[in-house]
């Protein structure tokens, strides 16, 4: 017998199914659908990670004043670091110093090194006032070499530039009724300012170092509130973070870690734990899901035993016509298979929608993409990944997982004796 009618005979029986087949493809397609949403939501938060931290820049550590009791990342530029950072720090924090700096840049795979200060100032423009915006001093000379700030227009600032700043995409568009384009005037804090860049994103203000400190409260001369560091390899980034805290405890007359009155932040590290972190929840949503996918193999099992025992009589026919053992089989495996397709079909969709559901509710936002091979692209508008390689494995998973719960009834009509088959009522 051709596969071609193999296909055909396994499909009748299909589509004649009764209401017990279609309830085993809802279990199918239940537990399709809970993988699917687990692993299209995981693999979203992931690559929301990636890009988050990647804007970070992974080569940039920053060290803070203070043993830190919680870290954390302000993305988008709100933060100490140079595209964004924040910490709570100790109390008995010490400032960083231009001795700090220069230790620093004696250490090994550091390529650069720039000391900031940060606080809060009023900023006036066309009589509007805006209280508290993020005003941030850098190193003019290393500030375009170590920030991963991108600009949308105007330049960075450079060697020469006094009362000159760049301002985040917020400020220029959305702080003011009007917005702020280039060569534009702002006050800050009474002082008039030209505005020489916007960024592409975040809500802080970057000026040169020595004026930010005339500009801020409670900031020494000779004091920094961040120093940034630019290393050469990322794959030793934790050896270097090790040397610069052996070097600086040893400069700051540091004997005990447990006195340490700095910290230092290493991205790399930290994406590296949560991604670790995210896999393992994942792995274990996957497993609950999984329970899903047992119970509906069982279900296409009890229906494949009911099928058989319904076409008994027609095997017999079959048989006594000359189809052979592996017909039999052959068609009985394609209409198992053919049930955890369709659930599989479904349970792709199911998950799909459900995960934009859930990411809608939650409020997430991360890229929605479908990396196929052809590049990437929208799917359904939702916020998870859902990948081509996603889908594939679905559907695959999801055939074999039918055949294999079907492979003990088929194997049991194939193996039926044609004159006993005939007689059964």
């Amino acid at each position: 017998m051709r596969l071609k009618k193999s296909l055909q005979l396994a499909l009748n029986i299909f589509v004649h199914s009764k209401l017990r087949s279609w309830l085993t493809i809802i279990g199918i397609i239940v537990g399709i659908a809970a993988v699917v949403a687990i692993i299209s939501i995981s693999l979203g938060a992931q690559q929301q990670l990636e890009e988050r931290l990647g804007s970070l820049g992974a080569d940039i550590l920053t060290i803070s004043p203070g043993m830190q009791r919680a870290t954390g990342f302000g993305f988008g530029g709100e933060g100490g670091g140079p595209s964004g950072g924040s910490s709570s720090t100790s109390s008995e924090a010490k400032n960083l110093t231009n001795k700090d700096i220069t230790v620093l840049k004696s250490i090994p795979n550091v390529k650069y090194v720039m000391g900031q200060v940060s606080g809060q100032g009023d900023v006036v423009y066309s009589s509007k006032t805006a209280k508290n915006v993020r005003i941030n001093g850098v190193e003019i000379s290393t500030w375009k070499d170590i920030t991963t700030e991108k600009l949308i227009s105007g330049r960075v600032l450079t060697n020469g530039d006094m009362y000159s700043v760049v301002i985040g995409n917020r400020i220029a568009t959305t702080m003011f009724e009007k917005e702020i384009p280039i060569n534009s005037k702002i006050t800050i804090e009474g002082k008039s300012f030209n505005v020489v860049g916007i960024l592409e994103e975040g809500s802080t203000i970057y000026m040169p170092l020595d004026i930010a400190r005339t500009i801020l409260e409670d900031v020494g001369e000779d004091e920094f509130n961040s120093i940034s560091v630019k290393i050469e390899d990322v794959s030793i980034s934790n050896q270097t973070v090790t040397d610069i805290t052996k070097k600086l405890m040893l400069s700051r007359g540091i004997l005990s870690e447990k006195k340490k009155d700095f910290s230092v932040s290493n991205p790399a590290a930290m994406q590296q734990t949560i991604q670790q972190t995210l896999s393992t929840m994942t792995l274990f949503l996957g497993a609950i899901a999984a329970i899903s996918l047992i119970v509906g193999a069982i279900g296409i099992a009890n229906t494949m035993f009911t099928s058989v025992l319904e076409k008994t009589r027609d095997i017999g026919i079959m048989k006594s016509i000359g189809a052979k053992n592996l017909d039999i089989l052959l068609i009985f495996l394609l209409n198992s298979g053919l049930i955890g397709l369709v659930g599989g079909i479904g349970g792709v969709i199911l998950g799909t929608i459900s995960s934009t559901a859930i990411n809608a509710f939650a409020g997430v936002s991360t890229s929605t993409t479908t990396r196929g091979a052809g590049g990437t692209f929208g799917f359904l508008g939702s916020s998870s990944v859902v990948s081509i390689q996603l889908i594939a494995g679905a559907l695959l998973f999801s055939v074999l997982i039918g055949m294999i719960a079907g492979a003990i009834p088929a194997y049991r009509a194939s193996r039926l004796n044609p004159v006993d088959a005939l007689r059964y009522e």
